[in-house]
């Protein structure tokens, strides 16, 4: 019997260095450069020495938690004036997507607005460097960026194998400081790239397997990493799940769950991780109808039972309130009056929503908003 899929092309960095110290051989592999541009954050920037870069260092650390437009077009001025051979990107998700971006463009006549979208980015001259400090975006193993459009209050992807790192890596002891509920809400979040992944309409028998390996490691270390954070057998566990999350967004990328997340964090402000943490349970037994065998499997990796819609949601929401997160919107400082307006951007984000296996209307969107509130 032929199994018939569609065709899939997959990126991954050209060098993956895994371990705790592996920070400290990054010098060594670009040591020929004599300009170095490091994007941080004023912690991530406390790391910057470990890396033993050599030549001219530049810091540019002012990334907040959601990058936007502006952000990104004051790192590019930096790199115009350092005009970097190496740019690093040292921190979570917000620090690698500007990163990407940083090495595409600072020599390059091609904006923001050129190349948002998929393979519209003409080309890159600068060696790529991405330092993850966070488990959970897994921004260091892809090809894709996201800046906020204030204005628009949407986020603006981008999407190239012109982004893909010269070199990763994946140190555990950079994330030995980050606190228990980064820690709680970042690992739900690589978490929701393997599940949502694993039950997409575009989903692959190959992706299956990095999705499967991502969220069982989750299952197994995200416990053990908010309740130990120097637990280093638990941080990299947690970092390989996000960097497999981070694999499976390329050529499947993520669906409802991370649609209706977005305006959470571009309208509420809340942090990307926790927006998906909150809507996670929700959207994953909306979904079970459709794809009951894989999301038992998820809910087994996570050592919870799905035998029915309700008691799978009760569980998965205590998956995560057992992590300490705080599930309820109305806690955060959601209004009511606006979950409809969320509701309305979320459903009509459908690079995302076409995605999901289940069909939404935007009803739904809004009672999985209320349910949390």
């Amino acid at each position: 019997m032929t199994l018939m899929t569609a065709s899939i092309t997959l990126h991954q960095p050209r060098r993956l260095i895994v371990g705790a110290g592996a920070i400290s051989q990054v010098g060594g592999l670009v040591d020929d450069a004599t300009s170095v541009l490091v994007i941080a954050t004023p912690i991530t920037a406390g790391f910057i020495d470990r890396l033993m870069l050599p030549g001219k260092i530049e810091v540019f650390d002012a990334i907040p938690g959601e990058p936007d437009i502006a952000t990104l077009d004051a790192a590019l001025a930096v790199a115009r004036r350092v005009r970097p051979q190496v740019v690093v990107g040292l921190g979570g998700g917000s620090v690698l997507d500007v990163a990407k971006l940083v090495a595409a463009l600072w020599d390059s006549e091609q904006t923001l607005v050129d190349v948002a979208g998929p393979n519209r980015v003409a080309g890159r001259n600068t060696r790529l460097v991405q330092v993850a400090t966070t488990a959970g975006t897994g921004s260091e193993a892809g090809i894709r960026s996201l800046i906020t459009d204030p204005v628009k209050g949407a986020k603006i992807a981008v999407e190239s194998p012109h982004m893909i790192a010269d070199i990763a890596v994946l140190d555990p002891e950079l994330t030995f400081s980050v606190p228990p509920a980064v820690t709680a809400s970042t690992g739900v979040d690589a978490m929701a790239h393997c599940v949502e992944a694993f039950t997409n309409k575009r989903a692959h028998p190959m992706i299956d397997g990095f999705a499967r390996m991502g969220f069982r490691l989750v299952g197994k270390y995200l416990a053990r990493a908010v309740k130990d954070g120097s637990d280093t057998e638990a941080r990299e566990g947690m970092m390989l799940a996000s960097y497999y999350g981070g694999i499976c967004l390329g050529p499947v990328n993520t669906a409802a769950g991370h649609a209706i997340a977005y305006p959470l964090g571009t309208r509420l402000g809340l942090p990307h991780g926790l927006a998906n943490a909150i809507v996670f349970p929700h959207v994953l037994a909306f979904n079970q109808p459709v794809v009951r065998d894989k999301t038992a499997e998820v809910a087994e990796a996570l050592g919870f039972s799905a035998s029915a819609p309700g008691a799978l949601l009760e569980n998965a929401c205590r998956f995560c309130t057992d992590l300490d997160i705080e599930m309820q919107l109305s806690c955060h400082g959601a209004k009511e009056d606006a979950l409809a307006g969320y509701a309305a951007e979320a459903h009509g984000n459908r690079r995302l929503m076409d995605n999901n296996p289940a069909d939404m209307a935007v009803e739904d969107v809004l009672a999985i908003y209320r349910a949390a509130y």
